[in-house]
């Protein structure tokens, strides 16, 4: 049998060959081309055979041409600036690495495509392109040309197809149960002593009607395992189904063989009660996994506020609070959380968060701008035109970073132990047959059955999961919030912890504030207020509501240069608000504790604000908590506060100040670069650089809950005196899951000692196998919420 290079199929007597190989279809042909000219080989190499075969359809290029309808476009895409959109789009025909590559790699199949992000688990693929150079609908031929066929519909029938799913399982549970309980019954009296007694020819008729009630038991309730083994062959892959498919086959023909033959009843109720009590495991697990996914979709959030205008009065909301109609108010280098309608201001809107494209889009009063910018310029006025959706902006979050290097965790070294562990059993499991065939063909098969069916990996799988799942359920609820569960293992592995000075180990809301200067008329006052308003940076916050409230002028050609300063044009004049430095070009700085800003109207020192800096609450706890690590101090201050910091961090070799963005960025970079797992802790501001190149970026969040997508991680400001309790419950978490895999191996070990002994029927085996996954999930579960308590900690 010739098999096709791209699919592996049986290519029939006539193949289609190109370069000198195999293809069973034109398709299929096609599609090497193309990767074969765009030197994307390697496709072939990372699994063989890892194509779909579909048949050829000629009709793509008209199929898809709905898709340059302007209304069912902005349906489907979740951004268009009509430079740049992006789409997310579900793929069913996902199913290994290699498609992983060839979807990430789209941009070198066509040059309009910027990026392209895969989901897995979710089988879901989000692409950044840009409409000059490809539209969606070619976008959509593109993925079908390589045999990627996307299902347009499929999000407006997720919870549709969800409930059905749910009714189709709990069907099968009830004929598989009724069966096992009919079956039971006719089967009683062979369990019962002189049951060889009993008429033969009623013990044939109780067989047949045995053997009736069993064919929908293994026809329709299996049917799930037979095509999950099935489609896992057809792409060579060996999945945990198979074994199960093969104990249930196996026991399926020996018992019929047993009844046609007049030898006995066989093992048909055996394999009821296994269906049954296995897909009652698989329910159940099921249920697990949504308990956990609606936990993590709407408690564990990171806490986004936004301002709100509402009858002149500027509050922060949550972001859950938010509604169609709202008047918003977006600072420089705050995030746009919704749809909107730009009312006042003019937008310089950064959409690297969402397109990975850093460049400012400009948007004039009365523009539609999508969630997920970021205004690079003054304050923007925006009526809310769509419900805040924070699970889009988680997911833009929990995508990769730019420039991020995959983490390899030990999830990856259990996925690796998971293949082999099949292709194992199904050895063993042939071994025990051939073995037990030698002195009872009927018990052989019986023990085949149940050493396939005992025996499972995916207790091992759940471990990290469920257990990191549920440290980020607990970190949620105690105002720690974590972009997934890898950096939980990253922390773990940490031994350096690099400090920002400013908003970080100060309170950024509450610092005394006095004027040194010439006094200020109101009108200058009202100046200075207009062009705070607009940072974010936590001193310019500080002094705009220090000052006197006044109707706010909108500030024009505003520009925030990172830890220097802000300026802008009020009412005609031009304001700048800063370090010394910046407002005279003059580097040296008075050494003081206070923190020193300069104003600046119309290239005229008027004098500047003092600031008088707080370390937060518990700073010294946190310190001594990092006891076993490097700590370090980076801040862009004078070093008027060495001698204090030095008595808190222990050390005046790891004090560093004067540190602007860059300098940040390199000293985190040097640290790596000498084998060190490096922590940072800032907030998000001059330090977005650092929080990105740094192993667990972690910002600290106020009442403003300024959001950086830089970080790993976000911690409340109330809950900062707890930061390493935080990382300490990472560790521990880490030993609950060595000890979930000693359970998960344990069970396995010992499940199969008992089944190649012919100890353990299939029923047994069928109610122990997702009992051990229930028993890690229950363990996961139960172990962090006991370590939580422990730690004082809300679960």
């Amino acid at each position: 049998m010739t098999k096709c290079i791209h699919c592996g199929l049986d290519c029939g007597k006539n193949p289609v060959m190109f370069d000198d190989k195999p293809f069973c279809c034109e398709g299929c042909s096609m599609v090497y081309q193309i990767l074969h000219e765009k030197k994307m080989n390697r496709y072939y190499t990372m699994m063989p055979t890892p194509g779909i075969r579909l048949d050829q359809d000629n009709t793509a290029g008209t199929r898809y041409a709905f898709l340059d309808q302007t209304e069912v476009r902005s349906q489907l895409l979740e951004f268009s600036d009509g430079g740049i959109s992006r789409v997310n789009l579900f793929i069913p025909g996902i199913h290994c690495s290699s498609c992983i590559w060839l979807l990430e790699n789209l941009n070198t199949l066509h040059t309009g495509v910027i990026h392209s992000n895969v989901n897995f688990v979710r089988k879901e693929v989000t692409i950044t392109f840009r409409d000059a150079e490809i539209s969606l609908r070619q976008l959509v031929e593109l993925l079908h040309t390589i045999h990627y066929i996307p299902e347009l519909s499929h999000s407006t029938k997720k919870k549709d197809e969800h409930q059905h799913t749910n009714r189709k399982m709990l069907m099968k549970i009830g004929i598989a149960g009724f069966a096992f309980g009919n079956i039971m019954l006719l089967s009683f009296p062979d369990y019962l002593p002189g049951g060889e007694h009993v008429d033969q020819l009623m013990a044939g008729t109780f067989g047949i009607v045995s053997f009736i009630l069993a064919l929908p038991v293994v026809t329709y309730c299996s049917s799930d395992f037979f095509l999950s083994a099935f489609k896992s062959l057809r792409k060579k892959i060996i999945n945990i189904d198979l074994p199960i498919s093969l104990g249930i086959l196996a026991l399926f023909l020996e018992s019929s063989w047993e009844i046609f033959n007049g030898y006995g009843p066989g093992y048909m109720d055996s394999l009821a009660g296994l269906l049954f009590f296995m897909l009652i495991g698989r329910w159940y697990q099921g249920k697990t996994y949504e308990s956990l996914s609606f936990d993590r979709d709407y408690r564990s959030y990171f806490p986004i506020a936004v301002t709100r205008i509402k009858e002149g009065i500027e509050d922060f909301v949550q972001l859950k609070d938010i509604e169609k109609g709202d008047v918003i108010l977006v600072r420089n280098s705050e995030l746009i959380p919704s749809d909107a309608i730009l009312l006042e201001g003019e937008g310089s809107i950064d959409y690297s968060f969402v397109t990975g494209e850093s460049f400012p889009v400009s948007k004039k009063t009365g523009d539609f701008v999508f969630a997920g910018g970021r205004q690079t310029g003054a304050a923007l006025l925006l009526k809310v035109e769509k419900a805040v959706e924070q699970s889009y902006l988680t997911r833009l979050w929990n995508e990769e970073k730019v420039g991020e290097t995959e983490r390899a965790g030990i999830q990856s070294v259990v996925n690796r132990v998971s293949h082999y562990f099949t292709i194992i059993l199904l050895a063993l499991a042939t071994g025990a047959l051939i073995y037990w065939s030698f002195f009872d063909f009927g018990k052989a098969v019986y023990v085949f059955a149940s050493i396939l069916i005992v025996a499972c990996p995916c207790a091992l799988a759940l471990t990290v999961p469920f257990t990191f799942g549920n440290v980020m359920r607990v970190f949620g609820r105690n105002g720690f919030y974590i972009r997934n569960t890898e950096v939980i293992e990253a922390l773990t592995h940490t031994d350096t912890v690099v400090f920002d000075k400013t908003g970080t180990i100060t309170h950024a809301r509450s610092m005394n504030i006095s004027w040194e200067g010439n006094p200020l008329s109101e009108t200058e006052m009202q100046w200075t207020r207009s062009l705070a308003r607009n940072s974010t940076h936590p001193l310019s916050v500080m002094i705009g509501e220090w000052l006197p409230e006044s109707k706010v002028i909108i500030a024009d050609d505003f520009r925030e240069i990172a830890g220097l300063g802000i300026t802008g044009v009020v009412d005609g004049n031009t304001i700048m608000i800063g370090s010394r430095r910046f407002i005279t070009g003059n580097d040296e700085e008075v050494a003081s504790r206070l923190s020193t800003v300069y104003l600046s109207i119309n290239h005229v020192i008027k004098g500047h604000f003092t600031l008088e800096n707080r370390y937060r609450e518990g700073l010294t706890e946190v310190v001594k908590g990092f006891e076993h690590y490097n700590i370090h101090l980076i801040s862009g201050d004078n070093d008027a506060e060495r001698s204090n910091l030095r008595d808190i961090i222990g050390s005046d070799e790891s004090l560093h100040f004067n540190q602007g963005p860059a300098d940040k960025l390199s000293y985190i970079r040097n640290l790596k670069s000498q084998g060190k797992r490096v922590i940072m802790i800032g907030d998000g501001l001059n330090d977005a650089g650092a929080l990105l190149s740094a192993d667990v970026g972690i910002t600290i969040a106020d009442d403003v809950y300024h959001f950086s997508p830089a970080c790993d991680a976000i911690l409340q400001s109330s809950q900062f005196g707890r930061l390493h309790e935080f990382i300490r419950f990472s560790r521990s978490a880490m030993k609950i899951v060595y000890s979930g895999y000693t359970i998960s191996f344990l069970y396995n070990i010992v499940g199969l000692a008992f089944a190649v002994q012919g100890l353990l029927s299939p029923v047994v085996a069928a109610i122990l196998m997702p009992l051990s996954s229930i028993t890690i999930v229950s363990f996961s579960t139960f172990s962090v919420r006991i370590l939580a308590g422990l730690k004082k900690l809300r679960a």
